[in-house]
């Protein structure tokens, strides 16, 4: 018996990531907050402000993930093709969503008003939900397994905190940390033997160089906190008996 596995996407939408004008904050909060609704981020796409490559990229990744996350480009202007780009994905019209029109109108009232680019914000795929935005009005859009969400993370993640408890996952993926100053190729068959000996355990190595030396984190990852205590403990003693200083929490 296995525990099923629950997975998703994430397509980073615009040219300014691309061109590195902007540098993206949204893969870190978006599978952070995947990992505790216990959803496991699988990949990361990062998409152009073009049609045809959005198309693309969302029939691939929404048929083989069971979530779809998308930020960037439901903004007011005319570059802004994200939920165009959707809708052809999936075959359906774009229409104004009569509460999110509702929204932007309440939202703008002292604000210069609802103007022809503002209501742009309310347009979604043909059949699609809403996802409460409290920090600008605009709202996100929920059409099938896709979330369609803004690009300016303190809005994306106050879109995932409406979100939060509402989508089907499993275990939450637990994580125990351990340092040591150590090259990892030294214990690549250690760290190899201590995953192989405790199933349902993912082994993180991270190294890194500081004042002259050569170190190394390792992350133990699983849904069973016992178990990844166990090989926290086990990889803990291994590295020890090799005369070597174990830091936990890592160094």
């Amino acid at each position: 018996m296995t525990t099923r596995i629950w997975t998703a996407a994430l397509a980073v939408i615009g040219d300014e990531i691309l061109s590195g004008r902007t540098q993206d904050k949204n893969i870190a909060q978006i599978a952070t907050w995947l990992n505790v609704q216990g959803i496991r981020l699988a990949e990361v796409r990062v998409v152009p402000d073009k049609t045809a490559a959005i198309v693309e990229a969302v029939n691939v990744l929404r048929a083989r993930n069971d979530y779809l996350f998308t930020t960037g480009g439901i903004g007011p202007t005319h570059d802004d093709i994200t939920v165009d780009a959707i809708a052809e994905a999936l075959g359906v019209p774009v229409v104004y969503h009569p509460q999110a029109v509702a929204v932007l109108e309440a939202y703008y009232t002292t604000r210069g008003g609802l103007t022809e680019a503002r209501k742009r914000m309310a347009r979604v795929p043909q059949g699609a939900d809403l996802i409460e935005n409290r920090m600008s009005g605009a709202p996100g859009i929920r059409v099938g397994n896709i979330f369609i969400m803004a690009g300016v993370p303190h809005i994306t993640a106050g879109m995932l905190d409406a979100l939060t408890g509402t989508l089907e996952g499993g275990l939450p993926v637990l994580s125990r940390t351990i340092g040591c100053w150590v090259g990892e190729s030294e214990i690549a068959d250690l760290l190899r033997e201590a995953e192989k000996s405790h199933e349902g355990v993912a082994i993180g190595s991270y190294p890194f160089f500081r004042d002259g030396r050569t170190g190394a984190n390792f992350v133990v990852r699983a849904t069973d906190a016992a178990l990844a205590d166990r090989c926290i403990a086990d990889l803990t003693r291994a590295l020890e008996a090799t005369g070597r200083t174990v830091v936990a929490g890592g160094i």
